[in-house]
């Protein structure tokens, strides 16, 4: 029996306590993408296209190549009005360009998830964070990535869900997509992001939201957090 109490005492001491499939990784992150009924579909498809391009970047590849652990655990979601949130893709490790390629293909088969909504960027905020609850894996890093591009136009305010969600340790950052609302920046970086070194970094127009994704995912995977 001695060879089984061996066994059990490396499991328990391995990372492997939350779960059997539990590694320990550098950062979890939850992307939480709009939809709402400001988004049309030719905005949603280039967002989506957009962020399916960020981690066919190398930028975003030699990132996770450099970080300590040399993996992520990543999930997303896409949100729209009170109510309207759901999980596109369930947790998941990217350790190498061919996992960071094979999520990149993943985003490029989701369909949208609400055709129209409101932005309730409190609900998105809080359904989010709940996806930390459901990650097998384990980091000293858990970060909200949300983008969107308008302010809150049902539901709370979003700031009582930043300040409870970031009181529990997550960092909150935010890629407002400024189109039709030329302040959203100030917005987000006021109401919206939290934690810690938290950031935002604008995507000027949709045209412009796979340039700014990648080099937002790779500034947080490195963990640089110089404000802008």
């Amino acid at each position: 029996m001695k060879w089984l109490s061996l066994v059990l005492a490396l499991v328990f001491t391995s990372g492997y306590i939350k779960g059997s499939y539990a590694i320990d990784v550098d950062m979890q992150l939850v992307l939480a993408i709009d939809v709402s009924s400001s988004v049309n579909w030719d905005e949603y498809n280039l967002q989506m296209g957009g962020l399916a391009a960020a981690f066919r970047d190398e930028l975003v590849i030699e990132a996770i190549r450099a970080s300590p652990r040399g993996r992520i655990s990543i999930a997303a979601t896409q949100w729209a009005g009170v109510g309207q949130q759901k999980t596109i893709l369930d947790w998941r490790v990217i350790a190498s360009a061919e996992d960071a390629r094979a999520y990149a293909d993943s985003l490029d088969l989701i369909p949208r998830a609400f055709p129209y909504g409101g932005t309730a960027i409190a609900g998105a905020l809080d359904q989010a964070y709940s996806l930390f609850a459901t990650d097998p894996n384990v980091s000293m890093r858990r970060v909200i990535d949300i983008s969107g591009d308008g302010v809150v136009s049902t539901g709370p305010s979003p700031e009582a869900a930043r300040d409870r969600i970031v009181a529990r340790g997550v960092v909150i950052n935010g890629l407002p997509i400024v189109n039709d609302e030329p302040d959203l920046d100030i917005y987000y970086r006021e109401r919206v992001i939290g934690g810690t070194g938290s950031f935002t970094l604008v995507a000027k127009g949709y045209d412009d939201f796979a340039r700014a994704m990648a080099e937002k995912l790779a500034r947080e995977i490195r963990g640089t957090w110089q404000g802008v």
